[in-house]
């Protein structure tokens, strides 16, 4: 019997899991001006899945990076879920305003 199968979905399911509550977290203390950095780790993982040869670690390298790319535009929804009520605005953003 092979497992990589399951390995992979286990790890898929628990890397789209960790990744939600992440978002909320830095929407609510960063905005959505962190997404260079999602940027950046999504290429960068991508990239790294393409040089392992273990089939386990290439695709969850792969996951982790797709999962990256994916939260830009999560980043992007939950600015808009917050602007709706649905999640808490930082309070301590909303004090901080530009020198004029």
């Amino acid at each position: 019997m092979r497992f990589e199968g399951l390995v992979i979905g286990i790890a898929a399911f628990m890397i789209i899991g960790v990744f939600h509550p992440i978002i909320i977290k830095c929407e609510y203390y960063f905005t959505d001006k962190i997404w260079p950095v999602f940027l950046i780790a999504g290429i960068a993982m991508l990239a790294l899945s393409c040089f392992f040869q273990q089939i386990i670690i290439s695709a969850v390298l792969g996951i982790l990076g797709c999962t990256c790319l994916w939260s830009i535009i999560e980043l992007k929804e939950q600015t808009r879920r917050v602007e709706k009520g649905w999640f808490p605005k930082n309070p301590k953003r909303a004090l901080r305003r530009p020198n004029t």
